[in-house]
């Protein structure tokens, strides 16, 4: 892509999830994952214990997370779908619970487009979509309708490219300028590589490893890596041991540009995510000493 392409600058003032400001640049947000499937990839589902859920979101927002992400159908490898009226009898209990009893966005992790507009009539302020709108040709509109920020995931069936960050950085775009012809306005899509999505262990590695260049795009970034197989191949460790492995590659996200960080620790990530902050983007907590 070429390097003297105009990007359109980003307005920060005007990205709002759940009557928050989220003001890109200034430093990262961490958003909390929750999973109400009985399949979860790291074993951290709750599927029938909305309680449990919002004792997690609680948990969560005391420990600094930004934004929580509920979502009810599993995403990993060789996972089954689940239709939309499935999802929504998982789904509903919990988020309307936990909109209930948190002061921060709650965000739902679905791609279909009937199960994201039951969420935000129940209280969900963000969507996140696996599979940027291509899923669901109905997303777009919903969320266009709606107003609501939406992350926008890039994804493939199958793990081959031309160009690895060249071809990431082209799908990113077309699912950017499907939300925007669609009405989705621009300081309401933030875009995510798709970490463990239709890639390798190698293409995830260099992903992470030119997240920069991604950052031409104009949009901001998500990234998760929480917990994921590439850790645990690089480790040779189990998901529930992927905490150091899931901390150096957040700092290095952060340190790449990810405006966001999708995480299943948030006490630990928090810390390493002010830590990195004040390292790349001098940010300094309230009170901080001038000496």
């Amino acid at each position: 892509m070429s390097s003297n392409r105009t990007i359109p600058e980003p307005n920060p003032s005007l990205t709002v999830a759940g009557g928050e400001p989220l003001v890109w640049g200034r430093r990262t947000y961490v958003m909390g994952i929750i999973n109400l499937t009985p399949d979860s990839f790291s074993d951290d589902g709750l599927a029938d214990d909305p309680r449990a859920a919002v004792d997690l979101a609680q948990r969560m927002e005391a420990d600094g997370a930004d934004i929580i992400d509920v979502g009810a159908e599993s995403t990993r490898p060789g996972s089954q779908p689940i239709s939309a009226e499935v999802e929504v009898a998982r789904l509903l209990p919990a988020l309307s619970a936990i909109c209930e009893s948190v002061s921060i966005p709650v965000s739902v992790d679905t791609y279909k487009a009937p199960v994201a507009r039951r969420a935000i009539d129940a209280g969900a302020s963000m969507v996140n979509d696996v599979w940027g709108f291509l899923a669901d040709g109905a997303m777009a509109p919903v969320i266009a309708a709606a107003g609501v920020p939406a992350i926008l995931m890039h994804n493939q069936s199958q793990a081959q490219y031309e160009d690895l960050v060249q071809d990431v950085i082209a799908g990113l775009s077309r699912i950017a300028g499907i939300a925007q012809a669609a009405g989705v306005a621009y300081h309401n899509i933030v875009l995510d590589p798709g970490i463990g999505f239709g890639k390798t262990a190698e293409h995830n590695l260099e992903l992470l490893r030119r997240l920069p260049e991604l950052r031409e795009l104009g949009f901001p970034l998500l990234v998760g890596v929480s917990r994921k197989s590439t850790i645990g191949r690089v480790l040779n460790l189990p998901p529930e041991e992927r905490l150091e492995g899931t901390a150096a590659a957040v700092a290095m996200n952060i340190a790449g540009g990810a405006d966001i960080v999708r995480v299943h620790d948030v006490k630990e990530m928090v810390r390493v995510a002010r830590m990195t902050d004040a390292i790349m983007r001098d940010w300094r907590p309230e009170g901080w000493p001038n000496r």
